[in-house]
């Protein structure tokens, strides 16, 4: 551990010889396409699929009211009367969001199914639909889901400290407006699902690059009524998932249910346009925000009311409604805090996960609100920030809903990243620029990436939720000729799991990491899980050397006994180097080979009573809670933390920026591998960066995705991103095995970063900066505003 080793993934994927599933071929595979609806909103009167099964080729059609026959709707995990919405793999007598899909064809080649589609004849009756969160509470707005009677996922108080004596004792109330936009990961890999029914066996082989394929089983199994026992899930390289490919089950359904159909394997791979349309968005969240603060830049607390747009289904929702109570402070030291939040629906994509799912927003509106309070007062936004970060003598800090934050140093971590990006001078050379006309902008930003969480959160949103804490399993072998086998339940997608994974072992038993192999993806008849399995919420370097070493120490103890008994020593003073079990009092040693040889092979030298074999599993599970009756728990286990500084020059006239510099200092407590943590650290930045200056998910009045192709849904290039300036520090976790912690969903944190320093540049004019995206019509059009006014 600690060393830079080259990922061993790397070879197959630069080489070609990466195996995703539009790679698997199965004998008499066919393929599916899905036929979307052009309405965001109205009732489906009829799908005629019968020239489309006349051309040749086509195997089989599914429409929705065949599948409301054949399925049951997905499970919901709200609270009534939102559980009453009825959600299927194919709309059902109505569509909800412009690209849902309504049917599906099923051929002999991609093509033909694509061409069977324009053969489809549905006819529509177009309703009212809304697009706007506030606008779908108002009485008399069209709701999406008559079974529940109104457009409210939830409606929940948090109430921590006394908001109302903090106002009270306040210098002064900052309030403020401010929204954050739609927009998503963009993986380089669509989403993708073969799925093949297996009439002998009873089996249900998904292939697929879900991110949690063992969490999602539930929903299969209920949607399809098919037995969770039956159903085996293999995922293979990913590229990518940021999030996004976690509420894939509806397509895993919709897939099986065309094989199950047609008796052939079916495969079925998404296009840019129906990922960008209809996958899933991140969320879209407005915020109306109160600061009452003293005039020494001390914040006494925060109160917010925030709507929360989810669109059409609540495939993961309302999750996102109590995850970002995660951090509910960020990392600052106030204790009064309220917070009103509703969830809404609205006749968009439904949103789902996606990089700093749902903490991302609401630290945006943190670090905006710390850098609207410094200017309100007249204060540097560093001077601010280091006088509200919590201390490193605090930690473990207990937040007002109850996290616990694992150690850090906020104020440090802001020096470093100020020394970085030469605060100081870019500070006097901005006054000098604007006596010339040029405008320069300095924006920074801290913020934590929370990882491992609790599933009791989702308690908060239902107490019957059948789900709390969290945990992983691995296996580790050695086989009869001292080979180390290791397979997680974990499901990368790019993350270097196999890399990090044989680190870990390898120190375990003082070998080569060479000298270890990980299995490559996942597969539900071959690998260890829990229900909880999977890549997601920054927690599989936390989880999966939970789960690793809880396994080490297993085979360890046995190798250790075989080992003593053949060296007639004591097992206690067996210890683990190079690849020999040594007798640290004699200094005799065997090879792990030999131990391999007597365990499996050669089992009559093994210890009296001894099982042969040398192999473990073990499922490592956090010390985790419940929520009180005022939704305190610690909701996630580790707190890593980015400090990000912005320099960006603006012109006014056609309010386009470029960055200057940009400088990043991170803090993921013990690294495994430095290497991957710096390609994780500049991976969210892009990603932020991207969201800042480029990505948007815009609708029209009629409720059209405007951006739904890489021409106008503007992914950043290499050619966009700046160079990164970088640096680590290191402060083990309190709580996670070996001090680590997670690392990777610090993709909120430019954009408050850019934010900040768009509204910097734009002093002069006296712009505000209240979105989190920095649309340069936009901010032209703020400048024009304040022109005419000065």
């Amino acid at each position: 551990m600690g060393h830079p080793l080259k990922r061993k993934e790397d070879r197959r994927l630069l080489t070609g010889l990466g195996k995703f599933v539009d790679d698997i071929k199965l004998p008499g595979m066919a393929y599916a396409a899905i036929l979307r609806s052009p309405y965001a909103h109205a009732r489906i009167l009829g799908i005629d699929v019968s020239k489309a099964e006349r051309l040749e080729g086509v195997v089989c059609t599914l429409v929705g009211e065949e599948v409301a026959k054949l399925t049951d709707p997905f499970l919901q995990i709200s609270s009534p009367p939102a559980n009453k919405l009825k959600d299927y793999c194919l709309a059902v007598g109505k569509v909800h969001f412009a690209g849902e899909p309504v049917a599906a064809v099923v051929a002999e080649t991609r093509s033909t199914a694509e061409d069977a589609l324009e053969l489809i004849d549905a006819e529509y009756e177009a309703v009212d639909h809304v697009l706007d969160a506030k606008e779908a509470l108002k009485p008399g707005a069209p709701v999406i889901h008559e079974e529940v009677g109104s457009n409210v996922v939830f409606r929940g108080k948090w109430d921590y400290g006394d908001i109302n004596a903090a106002m009270k004792q306040a210098d002064k109330v900052v309030k403020k407006t401010l929204h954050f936009h739609r927009f998503s990961s963009t993986p380089i890999e669509n989403n993708a699902v073969l799925a093949q029914y297996d009439k002998a066996t009873g089996f249900l082989n998904v292939y697929s690059n879900n991110q949690m394929p063992m969490f999602c089983i539930p929903w299969v199994s209920f949607a399809l009524k098919f037995p969770s026992n039956r159903i085996r899930m293999v995922t293979g390289d990913v590229g990518g998932g940021f999030g996004t490919k976690i509420i894939s089950y509806p397509y895993i359904v919709l897939i099986s249910l065309l094989a199950m159909r047609s008796g052939r394997p079916v495969k079925w791979i998404e296009t840019r346009t129906e990922h960008l349309s209809a996958a899933n968005h991140g969320n879209e969240r407005m915020f109306e925000v109160e600061i009452p603060v003293k005039n020494d830049g001390t914040i006494l607390g925060l109160k917010v009311k925030a709507w929360d747009d989810c669109g059409a289904y609540t495939r993961y929702e309302p999750a996102g409604a109590t995850i970002w109570a995660q951090v509910t402070p960020g990392c600052y030291r106030f204790k009064n805090f309220q917070m009103e939040f509703l969830q809404v629906m609205t006749s968009k994509c439904p949103v789902g996960p996606n990089r700093g799912y749902s903490r991302m927003q609401h630290l945006w509106m943190i670090e905006r609100s710390v850098d609207i309070v410094a200017r309100e007062l007249g204060l540097d936004p560093t001077e601010v920030r280091l006088k509200n970060f919590i201390r490193p003598e605090e930690m473990p800090y207990v937040t007002p809903s109850g996290g616990v934050y694992d150690g850090g140093n906020y104020p440090e971590s802001l020096s470093r990243v100020l020394k970085l990006i030469d605060y100081w001078r870019w500070r006097k050379e901005q006054v000098e620029e604007r006596k010339k006309g040029r405008l320069i902008g300095i924006g920074i930003s801290t913020i934590l990436d929370s990882g491992t969480n609790n599933f009791g959160q989702v308690k908060i949103t239902n107490p019957e939720n059948p789900f709390s804490g969290n945990s992983e399993g691995a296996r580790i072998s050695i086989d009869g000729l001292g080979g180390i086998q290791v397979a997680l339940g974990t499901s990368p997608q790019g993350q270097g799991h196999e890399t990090f994974a044989s680190q870990v072992v390898a120190d375990e038993f003082g070998v080569s990491p060479d000298q270890v192999t990980v299995l490559m993806g996942f597969d539900s008849a071959v690998n260890p899980y829990s229900h909880q399995s999977g890549a997601y919420a920054s927690r599989c370097a936390v989880m999966g050397t939970g789960a690793l070493l809880g396994a080490a120490k297993k085979v360890k103890e046995k190798a250790a006994k075989i080992a003593a008994h053949v060296l007639k020593a004591d097992p206690e003073s067996i210890e683990f180097k190079e690849g020999h079990a040594v007798d640290r009092d004699s200094g005799r040693k065997i090879p792990l080979w030999q131990i391999g040889n007597i365990a499996w092979v050669n089992n009559v030298l093994l210890p009296e009573g001894m099982e042969p074999g040398l192999v473990a599993i073990h499922f490592w599970r956090p010390d985790f809670g419940l929520p009180d009756e005022k939704w305190r728990l610690n909701q996630t286990l580790t707190y890593s933390y980015q400090s990000h500084a912005a320099v960006i020059e603006m012109d006014p006239e056609t309010g386009k920026f470029k960055i200057l510099k940009y400088a990043i200092v991170d803090d993921c407590g013990k690294q495994i591998n430095p290497m991957i943590v710096e390609g994780q650290v500049h991976g969210a930045a892009a990603h932020g960066i991207g969201a800042a200056m480029y990505e948007n998910f815009e609708y029209d009045e009629d409720g059209q995705l405007k951006s739904s192709t890489l021409v106008d849904y503007l992914v950043p290039t290499a050619l966009e991103v700046p160079d990164l300036v970088t640096e680590s520090m290191e402060t083990p976790s309190l709580f996670a095995p070996k001090g680590i912690k997670g690392v990777g969903e610090g993709g909120g944190t430019p954009i408050s970063a850019i934010a900040n320093a768009v509204e910097d540049a734009l002093t002069p004019y006296g712009v505000e900066i209240s979105d989190s995206h920095q649309n340069p019509q936009r901010i032209y059009e703020l400048i024009v505003k304040k022109r005419k006014k000065m």
